[in-house]
């Protein structure tokens, strides 16, 4: 399943939603999509779409997903990643009237230059690309099973066991 998610920011954000829609639509995504649409005034025909997801719900879909697609808030991707997952992240543009200015495309290209655990995608006519090597790409990322702090954790745990042992 892949979960997309646009955040609660009043704009609409349909160039995402319009997007992954069509590429359901073109038959280019077989697996099921759930999209959280948000204040976004396109109407997702081929997906599982919501406005607004409670809490939880929001949590279930982030735990389920193989894949998630988010905007460009920090918290948005921020919970992905805590669920293991490496977002792909599109950032709401100001020429597009997304948002009231660029900051999520600059707050992007930052965590991406210093964390490497998103995968961006600043124009979504490379997402279906994105979504198609997606496992290639998100072994390359600092998140999930080779982020830095899980590589720590299982060489901390070995030196432990070793320790133990004698």
């Amino acid at each position: 399943m892949i979960f997309v998610t646009v955040g609660t920011h009043e704009q609409p954000f349909n160039r995402l939603v319009k997007k992954v829609d069509d590429l359901v639509a073109q038959g280019n995504i077989k697996e099921k999509v759930v999209i959280q649409t948000g204040f976004s005034t396109y109407n997702a025909t081929h997906c599982e779409a919501h406005k607004m997801m409670s809490f939880d719900e929001m949590q279930q879909a982030l735990k389920d997903a193989r894949i998630v697609i988010t905007h460009g808030g920090p918290s948005s991707f921020i919970e992905a990643l805590q669920f293991g997952k490496v977002p792909i992240v599109v950032p709401r543009r100001e020429e597009y009237n997304e948002h009231v200015n660029d900051h999520q495309v600059d707050f992007t290209k930052l965590i991406e230059k210093r964390m490497n655990n998103i995968i961006p995608v600043y124009d979504v006519n490379q997402l279906f690309e994105t979504i198609k090597n997606y496992d290639e790409i998100s072994k390359n990322k600092n998140a999930g099973k080779s982020s830095n702090n899980n590589i720590f954790n299982r060489k901390l745990e070995n030196i432990v066991n070793n320790l133990m042992e004698k």
